[in-house]
């Protein structure tokens, strides 16, 4: 047992990212049944979706899970209410302020995680009372930080400035990258890549697909003017990197990305005109597996690894 797998009374310290459009309650029951701590995305679901996947998970499971909630979602008081009348026990927040939903969430027995890119903000999530952090470096998929600073210098930095527990993000996918986060000053690790290319994630198969195709170099961040994200080249990044040799506005940028082009890509397959997120590690995923088999792969490695280096 660490500090993680107490706090959250699970048997590995590995925590399933909450992806949007990838983390359904197939994918985060999974893992909570394979010993870690699955957490279902909220961030692609309206509020009634989120409490039927909540529902489910339930009864798929009875292990615990949580649930992801990025802050600056339209309905997040009803997404709230909703938490709280299932009895989801477990809340990750992300993209936004920890002080504004903390205390009402730690009010109703929930253990509270907030996800940040920088110590500041490790340390603001600190003291508003979170009981963990995740700290995620910029080889992650998806929505990034600003301040672009990679997962080897991160997790140290953070660990630094605050005492609560510490689960590291970003560019991890195998025990030996669990091993290397570890060291460094981490609890835990958060997987996502890893999972978005599993037999239960929700992702279209073509997504899937694409993650095990998908090589060094074949991923960048970009819109940094609206959030920064990392996404794999296809024509709608190549589309944007056109536009960027015109200086475009905001207005401009938003206009190319228009609506729901994350749940085009990566919920619906279109590999051409869909926003495709994913994180630099894909260059090391090469199967689409179940959920358990990666877990155990991960703990397996993790162990040999350790013995390895400690033996040196």
């Amino acid at each position: 047992m660490n500090r993680i797998t107490s706090l959250f009374n699970i048997q590995y310290p590995i925590i399933q990212g909450g992806m949007i459009w990838n983390s359904g309650y197939k994918l985060a029951s999974a893992v909570s049944n394979a010993g870690g701590l699955g957490l279902i995305g909220a961030g692609s679901m309206y509020p009634d979706v989120l409490r039927e996947h909540i529902q489910k998970c339930k009864k798929a499971t009875d292990k615990p899970f949580g649930v992801n909630v990025p802050m600056l979602y339209p309905n997040i008081e009803e997404i709230m209410q909703i938490i709280v009348e299932e009895g989801v026990k477990i809340v990750f927040t992300s993209a936004g302020n920890p002080k504004t939903w903390t205390s009402f969430l730690k009010e109703n027995g929930i253990t509270v995680v907030h996800v940040v890119s920088s110590s500041k903000f490790a340390l603001k999530a600190q003291e508003a009372g979170v009981d963990a952090v995740v700290a995620e470096g910029f080889e992650a998929g998806g929505h990034n930080g600003r301040e672009e600073t990679t997962t080897l210098t991160l997790i140290p930095m953070v660990k630094e400035n605050i005492t609560i527990p510490l689960i590291a993000a970003g560019g991890i996918a195998t025990g030996r990258g669990m091993l290397a986060a570890m060291i460094l000053g981490a609890d835990g690790v958060q997987m996502g890549s890893r999972f978005a290319a599993s037999v239960e994630s929700s992702a279209h198969q073509n997504f899937k697909q694409t993650i095990i195709d998908t090589k060094e170099g074949d991923t960048l961040v970009t819109l940094k003017e609206l959030a920064p994200v990392r996404l794999i080249k296809n024509k709608f990044f190549n589309d944007l990197q056109e536009l960027y040799t015109k200086c475009p506005t905001t207005e401009e940028l938003k206009a190319l990305l228009g609506r729901a082009r994350a749940k085009r890509g990566m919920f619906e397959g279109d590999l051409v005109e869909g926003e495709l997120e994913i994180g630099q590690i894909a260059g090391l995923i090469h199967e689409i597996k179940p959920v358990k088999e990666i877990i155990d792969s991960v703990i397996q490695e993790f162990e040999l690894a350790k013995t390895e280096v400690f033996s040196l």
